[in-house]
């Protein structure tokens, strides 16, 4: 079959449930030009070849077709969709409440918080036959976790999931064709986050609290504090990554187990095992399956030319599924010894939150994993999202 459809396909909803024979064909490929002019890359060596080379952009105002005006006068992008030096400046900044040097204990800390708010939902379930992973402990958990980090109330859960919502859907790699014109619903979401987050740090200006919004405005170094603008964009981009993608590695994890009863069946016997098993489920079924680039110069990669801004598309799951990088790879392996996927990215964007999404999966599987030896799937496969690029069940409903 032609390769040149192969991002159409793998988008196709019909897919979601299985895009990895997609992945497959990809990798046979190498390097797949598309016919929207874009270039499909999935092969693990030069997905991470590529995600360490400089003369390779995250920033969206390098694509092709970007107004001169997006450059000059549209809102800054957030660390994540920055190149250096201003994606380390903002980074580091972003760090310093959240994680060493500056706050080195804040999210081990939590470790504590985190098993006591996973065994009050799971505490909440004790007496239910059936139960969706999914909205009762895949969503909640780490929703409550990052609105405690953050200091942002949980009772306006409504709100942000609304926006999350939109700005997840505006920045998949094709954007969902009945969720409005993603141009306006996505921009249009995040400056009203954006403004909820600011008034919301503004009320602790002066009048510190222990949460991230608080330490960014009451920064006593001018030289290190974040602008409104900058603010705005980081909160958003905290508050979003800090639950939509532990939300896929905590269901993906769920559903992996009940797939496969033999090793869910040695983890019950073996916990120890757990923190290689969140390794390997990164790996195996990764909450993020695709990210987009764009070549600041022309470059070549595996033998083809890729023209100076291109839309690059990086297919991290077809990687971390390559059998010139993992042994036998179509297989799940919680003992897997050499691990080093791309489930959290690579480079100067590897996740800035992944100890904290660790940490989660790891309670909230290893309180999951006693109460499911007679568990059964209700609907397999169960329902996707229709984001392609951040894949993971919509809904996953089991028996107890």
């Amino acid at each position: 079959m032609a390769v040149d459809n192969l991002l159409e396909r793998i988008t196709d909803y019909a897919n979601r449930p299985d895009p990895y024979p997609l992945y497959a064909e990809l990798r046979e490929a190498g390097v797949a030009r598309q016919q929207d002019g874009s270039y499909l890359v999935g092969t693990y060596h030069d997905i991470a070849a590529l995600l360490h080379d400089p003369r390779i952009s995250a920033d969206p105002r390098n694509r092709p077709g970007a107004s001169q005006g997006m450059a000059e006068e549209g809102p800054k992008p957030p660390f994540l969709r920055l190149d250096d030096p201003e994606h380390q400046r903002l980074r580091g900044l972003a760090m310093r409440p959240f994680g060493p040097p500056h706050s080195p204990g804040r999210i081990d800390g939590m470790r504590g918080e985190i098993a006591r708010i996973t065994e009050e939902l799971i505490e909440a379930l004790k007496d239910h036959q059936q139960i969706d992973i999914v909205d009762d402990l895949a969503y909640p958990l780490p929703v409550t976790v990052i609105c405690r980090l953050l200091g942002v109330p949980r009772e306006d859960e409504s709100l942000f999931r609304t926006w999350s919502d939109a700005i997840v859907a505006s920045a998949d790699v094709r954007a969902e064709e009945d969720a409005g014109p993603p141009e306006q619903t996505g921009p249009k979401a995040r400056a009203e986050m954006g403004g909820y987050l600011v008034d919301l740090a503004e009320q602790r200006r002066g009048h510190p609290t222990d949460d991230m919004l608080s330490a960014f405005v009451n920064e006593p170094d001018p030289a290190k504090r974040l602008t409104d603008e900058e603010l705005a964009a980081t909160a958003v981009l905290l508050l979003i990554a800090g639950h939509e993608t532990t939300v896929n590695l905590i269901t993906n994890g769920v559903l992996t187990l009940l797939r496969h009863p033999d090793q869910l069946d040695r983890l019950r016997r073996e916990p120890g095992l757990l923190p290689s098993a969140v390794e390997e489920l990164l790996r195996y079924e990764p909450p993020v399956h695709m990210r987009e680039r764009v070549p600041l110069a022309t470059i070549e990669v595996a033998g083809t030319t890729i023209p100076r801004g291109t839309t690059l598309v990086l297919a991290l799951a077809a990687g971390n599924r390559d059998p010139k990088r993992f042994r036998d790879p179509e297989r799940f392996d919680p003992t897997r010894q050499d691990n080093q996927h791309l489930g959290f990215g690579s480079g100067i964007h590897l996740c800035y939150g992944a100890p904290l999404a660790r940490i989660e999966a790891q309670i909230a599987l290893g309180a999951l994993i006693p109460r499911l030896g007679t568990a059964r799937l209700l609907q397999d496969p169960p329902p996707y999202r229709r984001n392609a690029m951040l894949r993971g069940p919509r809904h996953l409903p089991i028996e107890l």
